[in-house]
């Protein structure tokens, strides 16, 4: 089969992550797998005289950034300017898959030739990503791919009455992984620390420096692909950027993975600590409550509640070792039993239902 992703920005989000995940194994599996992406859009006026402003430097257009891509053997083509995608940047294929809501009208307006169209929606309520604004895109005669029950149930409900179809995301358990385990010799935390509101980084350093005032020798390990603009608190170790196989020994080293968003479609920090037998401290966001309701590897915690956070992070650091083990043996089995390998055999058949289902159409 002839597959085309469709994507705004490739960059180190989770987001872009997956679809190139997704990429990847399709095209060992022995599809021919094509990436189109726009590019990063250039900075708003606005934001450019605030950078002015503020460090004295005209912030400039950058087209290209790291991305996940880098590292898989898949055709990438982006486009010269940041635009939507037409017919003369797409190839013929048998589908055609939009991975954004500002990419999903382009991709409906493509020719029938460049593929039956699905539309992969990972996320909504990041700023530019209201939920006004996509609803229209829900409605359109596109078979929608989404990755948690709870963006499947917000679909139907606005979108009405179209096929929805649910692929959990899952975990690279030949990165992700690690021998049962004891507590840490010093008490020790951590997140992925990303300076976005939507992410609930104050979040998780309020509710860190509550918890140093009873547990004094606490630590709190983060990793991201920025380093951190404000001063980080005592106690706080950041690494940038770590190579994905080193990411392993940063969750292993916590007795709690913590996650603090505000908004999430689906979060693959917490379920890549999980199989690095780290038990979730989390707010209810993304796919987090399913993943802990289903064998009980973690707590959720209220959303914009630092001082909720900051007990359960205290009640892990002096619980006893037993009952540390139970959560960790829990938050393991959570992702024991589902490969990426499952995720895209689920995620092969919802393109060969977008193909099927456009074929049904085109033959009323």
């Amino acid at each position: 089969m002839k597959i085309t992703f469709v994507l705004e920005i490739v960059d180190m989000s989770g987001g872009a992550k997956v679809i190139a995940l997704y990429a990847d194994r399709l095209r060992k599996r022995g599809h021919d797998v094509f990436v189109v992406s726009s590019g990063t859009p250039p900075p708003k006026l606005r934001a450019r005289l605030r950078t002015l402003l503020r460090k004295g430097k005209w912030l400039p257009t950058i087209r290209e950034r790291p991305s996940h891509f880098d590292h898989v053997d898949v055709p990438h083509r982006m486009l010269e300017r940041h635009r939507p995608v037409c017919d003369a940047d797409v190839p013929d294929a048998d589908v055609v898959v939009a991975t954004f809501w500002s990419t999903a009208e382009p991709v409906f307006r493509l020719s029938r030739s460049k593929g039956a169209k699905a539309y992969y929606m990972q996320d909504y309520g990041a700023p530019g990503m209201e939920l006004e604004d996509l609803i229209p895109t829900w409605k359109l005669p596109m078979h929608i791919i989404t990755l948690a029950e709870w963006l499947g149930e917000l679909v139907e409900e606005h979108g009405g009455t179209k096929p929805v179809t649910v692929v959990r995301c899952s975990v690279e358990t030949e990165y992700f992984f690690a021998e049962p385990r004891g507590k840490q010799p010093v008490p020790t935390v951590g997140f992925l620390y990303r300076e976005r509101y939507i992410k609930g980084y104050d979040i998780v350093l309020d509710a860190f420096v509550r918890a140093r005032r009873e547990v004094p020798n606490l630590r709190l390990v983060t990793y991201g692909s920025q380093r951190p603009a404000e001063a980080m608190p005592d106690g706080m170790e950041f690494h940038l950027q770590p190579a994905t196989q080193d990411l392993r020994h940063l969750y292993a080293a916590c007795d709690a993975w913590l996650f603090a968003s505000r908004r999430e479609g689906f979060g693959l920090p917490p379920l890549e600590a999980m199989a690095c037998r780290t038990p979730v401290i989390g707010t209810p966001a993304g796919v987090v409550p399913e993943l802990i309701r289903a064998h009980g590897g973690g707590v959720v915690v209220p959303p914009e509640d630092p001082e909720a956070m900051a007990r359960e992070i205290v009640r892990f650091a002096q619980m006893s070792e037993a009952e540390w083990k139970q959560y960790s043996g829990r938050a393991f089995a959570t992702v024991e039993g589902y490969s990426w390998e499952d995720a895209v055999d689920r995620f092969e058949a919802a393109l060969f239902e977008t193909v099927e289902l456009d074929r049904a159409r085109s033959s009323r």
